[in-house]
Formats: structure tokens, sequence, C-alpha cells
């Protein structure tokens, strides 16, 4: 499916209301009651809370290809329609809502619009209501790695931490061997996603520059409001480096907390998650040259048909896309075209035959398409790369990637050596 330029920029990009508060963004107005043709389709998410950005722009995200998509004439003429539900960042309420959007609101697909402490919970709902789920939120490498966890008809379009330590510790490796960096400290969250990504990010640091040394690791809850605890143990252990898997409105209140100690002035930060852009122009005083990780910019990759949808879905949301936003516009490509394939029928079974191996035109392709591997039920052929802060936008430049045979080289290693494979 191609993707349509709709309208320019606004001038105006930042996040309204301030991101580390939770602001909530609306793009169209909720559907009243579904019409007689319409796909159900359920989100649940986090819509409230500091880290709302997560679920308002997934949302947003959906919402704009949903209109795409029935602009251009639906699903043999139905229209898809999108029921989202805040889980309000907890597991219990997000499988809750995943339950009751399924058996109450007549929602025949759902899109996971959770972070990895709810997709977790909807995944096992789907296992047992096995509708078509597709995460799009989720990067703990063990959803779709661990053959353990495996749902039939549950698929990730999300980055997934493996891929993203490959890339991070090719990189951190070249710039710890060019500037002497060898003593680390890590500041992730505490739950599945910040002790998984940040232990593969090392692993594979240390992989490709041995000379890396773990001094010491401090574990902030995840949503925590105050990081002074964390920053203080960093100023005391004199790391030369430090590696964080924080996210969101909780990586917006670490870097201006760090500033007011002057952190970044001897400590060299590298960041999972900062690349965002409704992030990184939240952050009052955003340091030159922080390491992260790419989540989206529409400068990479350089494509007329990125800078179009960059454009879309600024006009809706009033900010630059998120990592979020391009996963979740890029899983409601997949739906459609997985729909188109089984002429309308949304039984899960015969959706998730269709989407095994698929793979899409996407504005974000690292070259044409991005595929939805069939062995494990999650995307390769996105953009997985690093780059360096700068105080202007589009806030990352100078990326560096790693070549998508070298990413499954290495991620296959590292399953046999987890078991997986």
């Amino acid at each position: 499916m191609g993707t349509k330029t709709l309208g320019r920029a606004p001038s105006r990009r930042q996040v309204v209301g301030g991101l580390a508060a939770g602001a909530a963004i609306t793009g169209f107005p909720h559907i009243a009651g579904a019409q007689a043709k319409a796909i159900r389709i359920g989100m649940p998410t986090i819509l409230s809370g500091r880290v709302a950005i997560l679920g308002t722009s997934s949302r947003a995200a959906a919402q704009l290809a949903f209109r795409q998509i029935n602009e251009a004439g639906g699903i043999g003429g139905r229209t898809l329609e999108l029921i989202d539900r805040d889980s309000k960042g907890r597991p219990d309420e997000a499988a809750k809502v995943t339950r009751d959007l399924i058996n109450n609101d007549g929602c025949e697909i759902i899109i996971d619009g959770e972070a990895s402490s709810g997709a977790f919970a909807v995944h096992e709902v789907i296992r047992d209501l096995p509708v078509l789920c597709v995460h799009t939120c989720s990067e703990t490498s063990s959803l779709s790695a661990d053959p353990k966890l495996h749902v039939r008809t549950a698929f990730r379009c999300a980055r997934q931490g493996i891929h993203d330590a490959v890339a991070g510790g090719t990189y951190a490796a070249r710039i710890a061997k060019q500037k002497g960096l060898k003593r680390w400290m890590t500041c992730s969250p505490d739950y599945a996603y910040g002790r998984d990504n940040t232990a593969e990010f090392l692993e594979f640091a240390k992989m490709f520059e041995p000379s890396i040394e773990t001094v010491d690791q401090v574990w902030p809850k995840l949503f925590a409001p105050d990081y002074t605890e964390s920053i203080t143990k960093i100023l005391q252990t004199k790391p030369q480096a430090v590696y964080s898997a924080l996210w969101g409105g909780d990586l917006v209140a670490f870097i201006e907390q760090s500033n007011l100690y002057r952190l970044f002035s001897n400590v060299a930060m590298f960041s999972g998650g900062l690349g965002d852009p409704p992030v990184l122009t939240a952050i009052k005083q955003l340091p030159p040259g922080l390491n992260t990780a790419y989540r989206y910019n529409r400068n990479y990759p350089a494509k007329p048909a990125n800078v179009a949808f960059a454009d879309a879905f600024a006009k809706v949301a009033g900010h630059e896309p998120t990592n979020w936003a391009w996963q979740t516009y890029l899983g409601c490509l997949f739906v459609a075209e997985a729909l188109k394939r089984t002429g309308g029928r949304t039984e899960g079974s015969a959706l998730a035959a269709e989407l095994k191996g698929m793979a899409v035109a996407a504005p974000f392709a690292v070259g044409d398409t991005i595929t939805m591997r069939d062995t494990d039920h999650t995307i390769i052929g996105y953009p997985v790369a690093w780059g360096r802060t700068v105080p202007k936008a589009p806030f990352v430049e100078d990326f560096s990637d790693v070549d998508w045979g070298r990413i499954v080289e290495l991620e296959t290693q590292w399953k046999k050596g987890k078991g997986y494979a």
C-alpha cells in the first residue's frame, strides 16, 4: 500500500501542554456508535499519566491510517473503526480492557498500544480469545523471540530490543574505543523491558569492545517522579559513560534533573529512548552530543514518503511522530493488507495466515518494504541506527546503522544462547 501526501507540517511541532505531565493529545473526535459495515478494531493503550504520549501518539497514528484507508474505499466498502481504551499503564487494566473490547465492544481485531508492562498481559488474553492482535509498542525481545510465549494470532509490529542491541553495541563499542570509555553505569526502569534492553545492550557492547566494564547499575521504578537518588549514585561512582533505557516522560524528567547536576559535562550518555521527537522537544535544555537510538526522524530514511507521513501526522497530532506512532501506523498497514487478502474476513486464524511473511511498502523501510517474519511474528527491515543530539531540529544527526544481514546473524546467535532456537 502506498502513502499519500496530506498537507504540510504546522509551524509548531512541540507537544502541547507538557510531555512530562502526560498531556492528552487528540487528533479526531471519537466515533459514537458503530456503523453497520464498520470493522471494529480495539486499542488498549496508555492515555493518561506521565507517559500518555505513548498512547496518544499511537492513537493519532491509527486514526490517520484508518482515515486514509477509509477514504481510499476501505476494505471492500467496509470502513475501519478504532475503539480505544485507557489502561492507565496498569497490566491488570490492560488485560481487562482488552477483554472488554472483544467481548462487549464487538472488536474483531486488537492493535495493542501497550508498553511492555501491559503487552504481556494483552498477549495472554489473545491466547484465550484468539482474534488477530498486533503489538505496536512493546520492545521486549522475549515477547516474540521466546517460543514458549508464542501465540499463533499475535504479531509484533515494533522494534525489538535485540535488534537495537546489535546496533547500539556496535555504535557504543566504537565510541568507547575512540574515547577510552571503560567504566560504565546503567540507569534503567525496573521492569521487563528496562532490564532486558539494558542487559542486551551491555552484552553486545562488551562483545565488540571487551575493555568495557559495568561498575554499577541503578533501577528506578517505572514512572518514578524523582531521579535524584539515581543521579547522586552516578555522580558518586564517577563512570565515564551511562546507558539508560528510560523513555517518554520518565526520560524527560531524568535528563532535566541531570542537567541541574551538570551530569553530562563529565559523563557520556547513551540512551535507547531519547530519539523520539516529542521527547527531544519537551526537554527545556537539550544537551548536545548525547548518543541515542533512532526512534523517529523525518529526515531518516531520506524519502519523500517519510516526510509526507511526518507532515500528515503532525497535522493530526500537533507534534512530530513518535517511535510508537510510526510503528502503529505500520501495524495498521499490515492489518489492512491482511483484510484485503482475506476478502474482509476477520477470523484471527485467517488473518494470521496472511500476515506470516507479509511485506508491505512503508515510508520508514530501510529498503522498499518491511517484512513480518513468519518464524517469530516480528518485523525486520525497519531503521536500526544511532546518532547524536544537536540543539535544533531535527535534534538528532549523523545516524550510523548496521546491515540487516549482520543484525539477523547476531540475533540468531543470541537466540541459540537463550535456548530460543
